[in-house]
């Protein structure tokens, strides 16, 4: 049987949602190695002063580059270290590891060193909510909200997952992967700012020719970076590539640059559609789209200045 969440008032949940006027403490938990933009979200987190990243978890995936959720995860968790370890940052004791496998049902938690490093923190005494930025899929989040469903009022959760509800289908990779997490997430009441991928994160693109220009050569994590970047494809004529995950940092360092709305939490339903016939449900803040060219501006920006202090 799920647990029940503590029900907050509609005018108390959209209050938590208004961003606080100073920096924003914040954990990141993201499946670093699923593809190369996580890598770029994880770097604009670490360098945006208005930003401060308690701790990194690792999130689980399963694609071309992993052989199961497990191993996506401790993949995830040495690339994070290597970020890390490119922009020389000490920061191994503030990452954890996170799930190895997805929910089974919506009452079946798993705990792990992530999930009990965001349940002890989010009890930390402070003034304002515990941003917890979520680039992958849900499974380490909605494990948490189901152990200790106190915690949907001690945080604000940022994830980008799925499609917005007017696309036919709510399918994508974050948000399948774990059904039952995803479900979770927008029944448990919990403050939400949901970053969609179609018409929003899908607008955070960038080129070789860009990445060559502005970050190839900026120290040894651009340098990283453009390794990557180039080595993800084989042909780069003409083509362009979604950084999605720098859509939910740009909108934690300027709101302005991923505008977004008020609306009531779509049920997600087993055929990965979304149901909105509910309007009484629980408000939460949803991108309705991501200007790229301001975001890449400041990403690339922040990145010349940390090579110039290293």
């Amino acid at each position: 049987m799920q647990p029940q969440f503590p029900t907050l008032e509609h005018g108390e949940i959209q209050e938590r949602l208004t961003l606080p006027d100073h920096p924003v403490s914040m954990v990141l938990d993201t499946d670093t190695y699923n593809e190369i933009d996580d890598q770029f979200a994880l770097l604009y987190a670490l360098l945006s002063t208005n930003l401060h990243v308690e701790a990194i978890y690792a999130a689980p995936f399963h694609n071309g580059r992993s052989s199961g959720a497990g191993d996506g995860m401790e993949r995830s968790y040495d690339e994070i270290l290597r970020i890390l370890d490119h922009m020389a940052m000490d920061r191994s004791r503030d990452v954890y590891r996170g799930a190895t496998e997805y929910l089974p049902s919506k009452n079946d938690p798993r705990t792990n060193p992530a999930v009990e490093d965001l349940l002890r923190r989010s009890k930390e005494t402070r003034t304002t909510p515990l941003y917890v930025v979520a680039i992958g899929a849900i499974t380490n989040i909605a494990s948490a909200l189901l152990l200790d469903p106190e915690l949907v009022q001690r945080i604000v959760v940022v994830w980008l997952g799925g499609h917005p509800t007017y696309w036919p289908t709510a399918s994508e990779f974050n948000l399948k992967q774990d059904i039952a997490a995803s479900q979770v997430l927008f029944d448990s009441g919990v403050p939400l700012v949901h970053v969609p991928c179609k018409n929003v994160a899908e607008h955070v693109k960038t080129t070789l020719p860009e990445i060559e220009r502005y970050v190839k050569g900026q120290g040894r994590i651009g340098t990283y970076l453009h390794e990557i970047f180039e080595g993800y494809s084989k042909d780069h004529f003409a083509r362009s590539k979604e950084i999605w995950d720098v859509a939910t940092i740009a909108y934690l360092v300027n709101p302005n640059w991923v505008p977004s709305a008020i609306m009531p939490a779509p049920v997600l339903k087993e055929d990965l559609t979304w149901d909105t016939s509910n309007e009484s449900r629980h408000p939460i803040l949803a991108a309705t789209n991501a200007r790229r060219d301001p975001i890449f501006k400041d990403l690339f920006s922040k990145l010349a200045d940390h090579a110039d202090q290293g």
